[in-house]
């Protein structure tokens, strides 16, 4: 009975905040200073393990709204602890890096940065493609809100900046500087990402799998060399190579259930210098997508399999049969803990409105490194989606107008404050609701 009315005060005590004077404190701020950071944010993008300003300025924002700042962790992370008495670790991430890039969104703050990726030691066009500035502008705008509503929640709120989520290392940089054992491990976990296949402010949460998990493997399919007029006196790594190509494709249609979502994608062929020349070497480069270890495992041991017997049925001798090379660096899948995404789900729609709040698969197998947060040890976490394309450029493209620009592309496009406002309002809702699990 203690522990009910407990619960039932703590209940009682948030409802003073409603819906509408949060969504109006959340106007204000955004009127008054989140614009106004949105659009530094996307005027100075950075490159991945490169966001120097960027995490100085996240940093800076955070120190202002009343947090302990803790820089440099696992590279150019932030994380900003907030204690408030008892209760559960909380944690909220925003990434921060942007891509290699030329704007041509055509916005009166688009940016124009050029900057030296260390990575290829090459000048880049650089730009927020993805919405990271979305993500990080509704980080501080969640921070300074549930700064102002310490009376509302108790326990500890940690608010992570993770850089490199492009290029996959940043988030277990960030585990392997002992982040956990630093500064706490979470009892939950919260992200989001701006979706451009949504209308603007539109909230999209999946009750378990959203995101696929991602591995590169490489294929060197060696030959025996030879000149093109003379095959029958080698072997030739191209035909081959392309047998196993061909061969790829049953991974997918004959031994993954049809319900299972699984992808296994050839992107690169490379092989040969001239028309007469049989090389002795094929190069084949895969992406390979699943939401699930087991399936994973299923295709990453067919694809050797069926490389390496293919190579036997070619007649290579054992010393020359193709190579397999799964590079280690892969992402898991992103799984949304099914009992807590329900419970977002419920209150989303009980505070935000039945028709804010959706809940469709994406129809890609798109990756994240946020799981590197969640699984090892396991951390109960929800990922979810906010729309960021105006309703009328669905409209237009339906119609025979342009097409509406997806991540990645030169002319992606945030209508940045349906995306903020309702990012930053869906946040602390979510954050809210979390303190109160027991």
């Amino acid at each position: 009975m203690t522990k009910f009315i407990t619960y039932f005060l703590t209940v009682t005590s948030l409802s003073f905040a409603s819906a509408g004077e949060l969504r109006n404190d959340i106007s204000n701020d955004y009127d008054n200073h989140l614009f106004g950071l949105f659009k530094h944010f996307h005027q100075n993008p950075e490159l991945s393990n490169q966001e120097f300003n960027t995490a100085a300025r996240l940093a800076e924002e955070l120190k202002r709204a009343g947090y302990d700042v803790t820089t440099n962790v696992g590279g150019m992370g932030i994380v900003a602890i907030m204690k408030n008495g008892k209760g559960p670790i909380v944690m909220m991430r925003a990434d921060m890096d942007a891509l290699p890039i030329k704007e041509k969104s055509d916005l009166p703050y688009a940016s124009t940065v050029i900057q030296k990726n260390k990575s290829t030691g090459e000048m880049s066009s650089v730009m927020h493609a993805c919405g990271h500035d979305v993500h990080m502008t509704s980080l501080i705008g969640t921070a300074r809100r549930m700064a102002a509503l310490k009376q509302n929640w108790s326990g500890t709120l940690m608010l992570i900046g993770q850089p490199a989520e492009e290029t996959g290392p940043g988030a277990q940089a960030m585990i392997d500087d002992n982040l956990w054992q630093r500064f706490g491990k979470p009892d939950f976990a919260l992200a989001f990402h701006v979706e451009a296949n949504f209308e603007a402010g539109i909230i999209n949460v999946v009750e378990g799998p959203l995101y696929a998990g991602a591995d590169s493997v490489e294929i060197k399919v060696h030959g025996i060399g030879a000149h093109g007029a003379s095959p029958h006196e080698g072997r030739d790594p191209i035909v081959l190579a392309s047998q196993i190509v061909l061969a790829l494709q049953t991974l997918v249609s004959r031994e993954i259930s049809p319900r299972e979502p699984a992808i296994v994608t050839v992107g690169s062929f490379h092989s040969g210098t001239k028309d007469n020349i049989i090389s002795d070497l094929a190069l084949l480069k895969l992406t390979v997508r699943n939401t699930n270890m087991t399936t994973r495992k299923i295709l990453l041991d067919g694809i050797k399999r069926i490389a390496i017997n293919l190579g036997r049925a070619a007649g290579l001798p054992e010393n020359k049969l193709p190579e397999v090379i799964v590079d280690k660096r892969f992402l898991p899948p992103t799984v949304n803990d099914r009992h807590l995404a329900t419970r977002l789900k419920n209150v989303w729609q009980t505070k935000m409105g039945l028709d804010a709040v959706t809940s469709f698969p994406p129809n890609h197998m798109g990756a994240e490194d946020f799981p590197f947060f969640t699984l090892s040890p396991k951390i109960s976490s929800v990922y979810f989606e906010v729309g960021g394309t105006p309703k009328e450029d669905f409209i237009s493209a339906k119609n025979g107008g342009p097409a509406v620009p997806g991540h990645h592309s030169a002319l992606f496009k945030v209508e940045p404050a349906p995306a903020i406002k309702k990012g930053v309002e869906a946040t602390v809702i979510a954050l809210l609701e979390m303190f109160l699990i027991n």
